[in-house]
C-alpha cells in the first residue's frame, strides 16, 4: 500500500507548536512576569507542551476525516 503524502492542513497544524515554542523566542524571552510561580519562558514551554496535544489531536482528525472519504482505512 503506497504512503499519502499528509493533507496541508495535518501539517500546519502539526507546525504551530513547533513555531510557537522555537520561532517565538525572541518575544517571550524574559523572566519578570511570573505566572503561577514559573518564570513566563518556562510557563510558556509548558503551555505549549500542552497546546501540542490538542494541535497534535486536530491534526490527526483532520488525516482520519480524509481517509474516510477517500474510502481507506485510517
Amino acid at each position: 500500500m503506497p504512503v499519502k503524502m499528509p493533507s496541508a492542513g495535518a501539517v500546519a497544524l502539526a507546525l504551530i507548536p513547533f513555531a510557537a515554542m522555537c520561532l517565538s523566542v525572541s518575544l517571550w524571552d524574559r523572566i519578570d512576569p511570573v505566572l503561577f510561580g514559573l518564570p513566563f519562558n518556562l510557563f510558556w514551554l509548558l503551555c505549549w507542551i500542552l497546546l501540542s496535544t490538542l494541535c497534535l489531536r486536530a491534526a490527526y482528525h483532520v488525516e482520519t476525516t480524509r481517509a474516510r472519504k477517500d474510502g481507506a482505512a485510517p
